[in-house]
């Protein structure tokens, strides 16, 4: 008996968990079979994907739901009955600006394509097997139209973090979001020739982009949705939530060095030369035919968290690159970018509790050891002591720079409607130089050859409360959102090694008293001997600094959808600060549905940034070296007596007033947005020009601030026209960006002082070279079956920039080409190969004077100055 009851309680349970095997073929309604569709058992984690050929085979219980699903099409519910085949034709539902986003709106309910503001929603998964950019400030300045982001060289940290910006505005004036959360920005203040100089931003660079899945751009004012930073935008990076899949990349690529044009040897093509490990050599000297080489590797899983749709998701990266060398004038051996060793670490979990809540949270850890070269010192010169470096020496600039941020949250939604989120994410950048290859030459030959020259760090921790919810019955749909956030943020500069920022007497005694202490002379120049370390001069106690603030923010954002074809929105917010006070900004935007396809839609808003802490108190003594030799500078904190004795006034925030109008199209398979821009902005803070020191006894030549110096307007144009096509196993597709930018630098707040000291012709340029005039990019895709390919065309326009002769140095337009060729050799597989400007091309070659600000034959220009760059890719799936 008890044998028998044993048999059928095992046999009820086999019925209950009892499986089956579907199999089937996915095609769309050309009949053409379709890869990559995923099939999920509803209710389930549950899911395999179709193979090259459409066919797929899942495992589910009886009586279970298939859902399939792919971008780009509708999805479709199959019940699974008697039968174990299931064949299934889906149809096309739109394009990817289709997809819920999660910037711009805190409506849950709305899309891209019928937003009041422009929004680009980028597939990683899309974007990283199309092409060859291996870090996201590359991919993005290649396929967002107005995102732009320059590599840099002799620009100390700023050759190690590449400033980015939207339409053309400051580093710091795009808020930056990972999963709808403010993210932390570096602690690194650029200066020098950079882009942004005299900003701080956040380094798109530091976050793996094995780990994204898609990053959605808002491009228009946003500041009273979400605070300070966002004058120019958001930019939201979306984490992976995938399960049960092993997807990742490994891609080798060097740089071609063959540098084309007509430089100062006379030569049409000049590879150029090459430094041993401390910097030395001669120009033209051991060629290469590449270099730079880099390697990246990449890999993503994730897993299955309970039974209603929990996961944890994890994503490893580890990327290297090798120094590239380009041509460089006889003061500057070492012109090019920096090299780096790279680890990513991310995790991203979500863990329902309930029916109504789940907890989240997201954490991501990124260490990058860096070097780059500084300007040389060449024989003959004060700051070479040749018995330590016959010859000269070129300095290089090291760091260790560490990116850690970690968020933790709730979500729930109560018995009445109310969708709660409460979440607290903590983030800090630290920044560490080491300078090797370098003296200090009051030291003479007892001077070591590297320094720790201090460093500084950036954290912030943001708590956040938030509140929606939607109301279908009223008008044809009200959404109302209101929150709170409390944000504390702390800069420091923490102090190198003495011998890095000292200067030492013929005795080697730290100099205190000029009067009394003298440093040993130069035999060959008869000039006094420098101190510090040469290349980068480290961080003094008395730059040392440990300041912190805090903010309080409240908003509420409304949506109204007046009838079906008209929406109207709105928000105001009120941020305290407690160390410059508060600020009220509003924002109004609507979208009028003037057909089924056609939208037109348009915002109005104000804006504000507030001085970042290291605005406020980052002070450096450095040496600038040009063609006419070195000069010593100080740059001084704002709030330093010093500052206030040159007539520079305390830093106050900048405002904004955000004005957009644009227009929507979706016809089967062609998209098109078009949207127009005005962008005022008073009291941007940027660097000053330099202000003869010399009389004032700082023991520098000439001192140099931060300040509200200008106002700017810019007017602008984005386009976006999207058109894909499939013809059985044939896919199609074109897309065409566009930016048209156009800043005037308006009132210039120098008061009292002289207009060209304060804030000079040299100084704008810079500020207005980094809102090239256009720029507009063609990208074409074919796929067959298994083979797919790329070609990609982007126009660079004219950019102008003065040089230390005070001449424009003029880069005339430039088209950059590139092409990429895959192969899925199986489902788990795919091979690419490709170039990235696949012609050479480089920027306008600049006069043999030397007076360029990189002492580089090029500057730092949107196309870069490394010309062709050639990789191959094995991009895997399991």
């Amino acid at each position: 008996m008890k044998k028998i009851t044993l048999l059928l309680l095992l046999l009820n349970v086999s019925l209950l968990f009892a499986q089956k095997e579907v199999s089937g073929v996915v095609k769309d309604n050309t009949g053409a079979t379709l890869p990559s569709v995923n099939i999920t058992e509803k209710g389930t984690t549950n899911s395999v994907s179709t193979e090259i050929d459409g066919t797929y085979k899942i495992k589910v219980k009886d009586g279970a739901t298939l859902v399939f699903s792919s971008i780009g099409f509708l999805n479709v519910e199959k019940k699974v009955g008697d039968s174990n085949k299931i064949d299934v034709v889906i149809t096309s539902g739109g394009q990817e600006l289709k997809e819920i986003q999660i910037v711009g709106s805190r409506n849950t309910k709305r899309t891209a394509v019928n937003s009041a503001v422009p929004i680009d929603i980028i597939s990683m998964k899309e974007l990283t097997t199309q092409s060859g950019k291996i870090e996201i400030n590359q991919l993005l300045q290649y396929i967002a139209p107005s995102f732009n982001a320059n590599k840099q060289s002799g620009s100390d940290g700023a050759d190690h973090v590449d400033p980015a910006s939207l339409r053309g505005l400051g580093p710091d004036q795009t808020l930056v979001l990972i999963n709808g959360k403010r993210r932390h920005q570096s602690s690194l203040v650029t200066l020098y020739g950079t882009r942004g100089r005299g900003n701080t931003g956040t380094d798109l660079n530091a976050i793996p982009a094995s780990a994204i899945k898609r990053i959605e751009i808002l491009r228009d004012g946003a500041a009273a949705q979400y605070g300070s930073d966002a004058i120019a935008g958001v930019i939201n990076i979306v984490l992976n939530d995938n399960i049960n899949e092993l997807t990742g990349a490994i891609t080798y690529g060097v740089f071609n060095t063959n540098a084309k044009g007509d430089f100062l040897d006379g030569t049409a093509n000049t590879k150029n030369f090459r430094l041993d490990e401390n910097g030395n050599g001669n120009s033209y000297g051991r060629n290469k035919a590449f270099d730079g080489n880099t390697l990246k590797v990449g890999a993503n899983y994730g897993v299955a968290l309970g039974e209603n749709g929990g996961f944890v998701n994890f994503t490893t990266e580890f990327f290297t690159k090798e120094k590239v060398l380009r041509p460089g004038f006889d003061f500057r051996k070492g012109f090019g970018e920096a090299s780096l060793d790279s680890f990513n670490f991310t995790a991203n979990m979500e863990l329902p509790v309930s029916e109504k809540t789940k907890i989240y949270a997201f954490a991501g850890k990124n260490y990058r050891d860096t070097d780059a070269y500084a300007f040389t010192r060449n024989s003959g010169n004060a700051n070479v002591v040749e018995s330590v470096y016959p010859g000269g020496y070129t300095p290089r600039i090291t760091s260790i720079i560490n990116d850690n941020s970690v968020t933790a949250g709730v979500k729930t939604t109560t018995d009445s409607g109310w969708k709660v989120d409460i979440s607290n994410t903590y983030g800090k950048n630290l920044f560490h130089y080491t300078i090797k290859g370098t003296e200090n030459p009051s030291l003479l030959n007892a001077s070591p050859t590297q320094f720790d020259a201090g460093g500084h760090s950036l954290s912030q921790n943001v708590t956040n409360f938030d509140f929606s919810k939607n109301y279908d019955t009223i008008l044809q749909g009200i959404n109302l959102a209101f929150g709170a956030e409390y944000r504390i943020e702390e800069y420091s500069i923490f102090a190198g090694q003495e011998g890095s920022y000292t200067t030492y007497d013929v005795n080697g005694i730290p100099i205190t008293n000029p009067a009394t202490q003298s440093p040993p002379i130069d035999p060959i120049s008869g000039n006094p001997r420098p101190g510090s370390s040469q290349g980068f001069p480290g961080y003094s106690p008395s730059n040392a600094v440990d300041k912190n603030r805090s903010n309080l923010s409240l908003y509420t954002d409304t949506e109204f959808d007046i009838t079906k074809s008209f929406m109207v929105s709105g928000a105001v917010r009120f941020e305290k600060y407690s160390d410059f006070g508060s600020t009220i900004n509003g924002k109004l935007a609507s979208r009028l549905k003037l057909t089924n396809n056609i939208n037109l839609r348009g915002s109005l808003s104000t804006g504000f940034r507030a001085p970042s802490l290291a605005q406020s108190y980052y002070g450096l003594h450095f040496t600038n070296i040009n063609a006419a030799g070195a000069t010593e500078i100080l740059l001084s904190p704002n709030d330093s007596p010093v500052t206030r004795s040159f007539g520079i006034q305390k830093l106050k925030q900048e405002t904004a007033v955000n004005a957009s109008l644009g227009i929507t199209s979706t016809f089967s398979n062609f998209t098109a947005t078009v949207d127009g821009y005005m962008i005022d902005v008073k009291d941007r803070i940027v660097l000053t020009s330099y202000f003869d020191a010399s009389s004032k006894g700082l023991g520098v030549d000439q001192a140099q601030f931060f300040a509200n110096a200008a106002n700017t307007k810019t007017l602008g144009l984005d386009i976006v026209l999207a058109w894909k096509k499939r013809y059985g196993n044939t896919n199609f597709s074109a897309t065409l960006v566009g930016n048209i930018n156009n800043m005037t630098i308006g009132k210039v707040h120098n008061g009292n002082l002289d207009a060209e000291t304060f804030f000079g012709k040299r100084e704008q340029a810079f500020l207005l070279a980094s809102a090239p005039k256009s720029k507009f990019g063609l990208n074409l895709n074919y796929s067959h079956k298994k083979f797919d390919t790329g070609l990609a065309f982007t126009r660079f326009s004219k950019v102008v920039l003065i040089d230390y002769a005070n001449l424009d140095n003029v880069y005339t337009p430039r088209v950059n080409t590139d092409l990429t060729l895959g192969y899925q050799f199986t489902k788990q597989l795919k091979l690419s190969i490709g170039s990235n400007n696949l012609f050479n091309i480089y920027p306008t070659k600049q006069d043999e004077s030397g007076n360029t600000e990189a002492a580089g034959y090029w500057d730092a220009v949107q196309m870069g100055f490394n010309g062709a760059y050639y990789y191959a890719r094995l991009g895997f799936n399991f």
